[in-house]
């Protein structure tokens, strides 16, 4: 199901280990480079070291598309949603359960599902608010189309998606997913055809990969100017 009325995709930007540039993820769009399963995460040098010691992958990517994303002052609402959310701190409750026979307040406290864009709004100083979903049997659309529901029946102007997602770690064996990379991407869309913007087609949103493929394709604004 489509939009009722023309939106557009104002500018976007992207994270994955060792692809953290506009001409490098220009090379993964021409099938030069892969979108890796592990690899290390964002510095987040613009943040206190106190608040980014024990953060997640998928928290930091996170944190860093929305950093690239937006200009400074600039505060619109955000939808965020994820397939795995914070599966590797999950992964660590269960294994304090099996072999310790409790949970550490301090891995509990990063686990939950809104972790990711939680930390992005305080580490950011974001106030408009977010909300976070759990898109069901992995449609991307579903996503996309939840984030621009409010632009198109007209409620807000303006509202940033964001996915994000780490690689499931190996104890998952066969359980993990085939698409096994870790890449966070986030976009503006809005209501008004600004310069450089690009309209938002059905057929982008059937994966996050060919919903970043496609705006990379067709040259949108990449990050903040």
């Amino acid at each position: 199901m489509s939009p009722v009325s023309p939106l557009y995709v104002s500018r976007f930007s992207a994270w994955a280990p060792g692809l953290d540039r506009l001409e490098l993820w220009q090379e993964w769009a021409a099938d030069n480079r892969e979108i890796p399963g592990a690899g290390e995460g964002p510095a987040l040098e613009f943040t206190d070291p106190l608040f980014r010691r024990r953060l997640s992958l998928v928290s930091r990517m996170t944190i860093q598309v929305l950093h690239d994303l937006l200009l400074p002052g600039e505060d619109p609402k955000i939808l965020f949603f994820s397939f795995r959310g914070e599966i590797t701190q999950q992964l660590r409750i269960n294994q304090g359960l099996i072999e310790e026979h409790t949970v550490r307040p301090a891995v509990f406290s990063l686990s939950v599902f809104n972790t990711p864009v939680a930390l992005a709004t305080i580490a950011l100083n974001l106030r408009a608010g977010y909300t976070a979903i759990y898109p069901g049997e992995g449609r991307f659309t579903t996503g996309l189309w939840a984030a621009a529901a409010p632009v198109s029946a007209g409620d807000t102007e303006r509202m940033v998606l964001v996915y994000a997602d780490e690689s499931a770690p190996e104890e998952y064996g066969p359980l993990r997913p085939r698409e096994n990379g870790s890449l966070a991407l986030g976009a503006i869309l809005s209501s008004r055809n600004s310069e450089g913007a690009l309209p938002l087609e059905a057929a982008d949103g059937t994966s996050p990969e060919n919903f970043l493929r496609s705006l990379l394709q067709r040259e949108a604004p990449y990050g903040s100017p």
